[in-house]
């Protein structure tokens, strides 16, 4: 080990690997490397703490969180609807506002995004991605879908009147049949993704009932059903040629039909799964599917519907399913993705399982060893991806949300509950020397 290592010292920690909690752990890190090199054993809570060390002994020490759902480029619908921001804000608000949405996450503990669809962004994820890891601004590890596959008439930015020959923005790539998303698959994979995605459902009726100005008369108690939008040989070309490619491929599934189709095929996660069964459930242990419940959009935009989507988790974890925790964040604020594991949690999963699903689950949907490096947990070789928690999430609910130590790759970006690192360098050199500003 090299005079630039230096030592993170743990008192309390998490280990995913064995889901419990553990006591005086030492870790050393090369930020050159970017990596852990030892983790160390010590008999007790003392230790030699020695020049440019990290001492976190009085904190809960965790691997940085993973969001297994995110969307970079959407803010808070409570703020715009998608479709709205989608149609019309501009390219370069959306990528500033996605520059802010990268640091507010990874001040808030996400070392890693699984982003799934650009939704209107094309493949600028990609580009998002690259430049966070250039260093040329501070944000979780991305691993991005560029657009997501979606069968034609399905999701797509919808117009009342297009009669004027106005194009609305693209949001998916259309395609059908076994050899088109089979070209589908290869054109995400030359636009840089790291993930496929692929929509096993959506609301095609959408346009036949409208949320208008004006209300429905008559309107169904069903008015806006999922319906399965690829067939299931489809489905199968589209894992076929996500695995030659090596990699994952999620499936949002709205639907019990979708759901058990994409289960069938294989994919890597089945996102959202609103409709579930014990049925599906087996299906999905049997053919080793990840489940991603996106609880906590379901209880930002359909508060009524989250005792349902509860009581659907916690079967799936009954039933074994593995999970991994991602809210779909994006659709509400960006640096509040803890929400997602605090209502696993509320679903009755004990807490050290939702913290694995936050961590180590995470790593495994996003493609697990295919993703070229491990994280989410300490070993070494992993990548230096380490926070401290100022609360115990084991008596506080809210522990999650009392990040005071945030470590990506070996470089510190947040200590003592105060944002540091590149940006701090800029603003010194422009005459700020108050650190708080960060916090505005």
């Amino acid at each position: 080990m090299g005079d630039h290592c230096f030592t993170v010292h743990a008192g309390t920690y998490f280990d995913p690997k064995t889901k419990s909690f553990r006591n005086n752990v030492s870790l050393t890190i090369d930020p050159k490397r970017g990596c852990i090199v030892h983790v160390a054993d010590r008999p007790s809570t003392s230790c030699d703490i020695q020049d440019g060390d990290i001492d976190l002994r009085r904190k809960i020490v965790m691997p940085g969180f993973v969001d297994a759902h995110t969307h970079i480029f959407l803010h808070s619908y409570a703020e715009r609807p998608a479709q709205s921001q989608m149609r019309d804000e501009s390219i370069i608000e959306r990528t500033i506002r996605a520059s802010n949405h990268c640091r507010r996450a990874l001040l808030s503990g996400y070392t890693t995004y699984r982003d799934l669809g650009t939704e209107g962004m094309q493949s600028f994820d990609a580009n998002l991605r690259d430049s966070i890891n250039r260093d040329l601004l501070p944000g979780p590890r991305l691993f991005v879908a560029t657009e997501a596959l979606c069968s034609s008439g399905s999701y797509e930015v919808r117009s009342e009147n297009r009669a004027n020959g106005d194009t609305p923005p693209r949001i998916s790539n259309t395609c059908d049949g076994v050899d088109g998303v089979r070209r589908a698959v290869r054109r995400r994979v030359g636009a840089g993704a790291d993930i496929i995605k692929f929509y096993a459902d959506y609301r095609r009726q959408a346009m036949r009932f409208p949320s208008g100005l004006d209300p429905i008369s008559f309107l169904p108690a069903e008015h806006n059903p999922a319906r399965v939008m690829f067939s299931q040989d489809e489905m199968h070309a589209m894992v076929s040629e996500a695995k030659l490619a090596n990699l994952p491929i999620a499936c949002h599934a709205g639907s019990l039909a979708g759901a058990m189709m994409a289960a069938r095929a294989g994919v890597t996660t089945i996102e959202h799964g609103h409709e579930a069964s014990p049925d599906l459930f087996r299906e999905m242990k049997r053919n080793n599917v990840l489940f991603v419940p996106t609880l906590a959009v379901v209880e930002a935009i359909s508060p009524a519907a989250l005792p349902e989507a509860l009581r659907t988790a916690k079967l799936a974890f009954d039933q074994g399913v593995r999970m991994a925790a991602g809210g779909d964040t994006g659709a509400f604020n960006h640096g509040e993705g803890a929400r997602e594991t605090e209502l696993l949690m509320q679903a009755g999963i004990p807490v050290e399982d939702a913290l694995e699903m936050v961590t180590l689950a995470g790593w495994e949907a996003c493609g697990g060893d295919r993703c070229g490096f491990r994280f989410g947990w300490f070993e070494a070789g992993n990548r230096a991806d380490i926070i401290a928690l100022d609360s115990d999430p084991r008596t506080d609910a809210q522990a999650l949300r009392k990040v005071g130590f945030v470590m990506k790759d070996g470089k510190v970006w947040k200590r003592d509950g105060i944002p540091v690192g590149f940006i701090d360098i800029m603003m010194q050199d422009a005459g700020h020397t108050d650190p708080s500003w960060q916090l505005v």
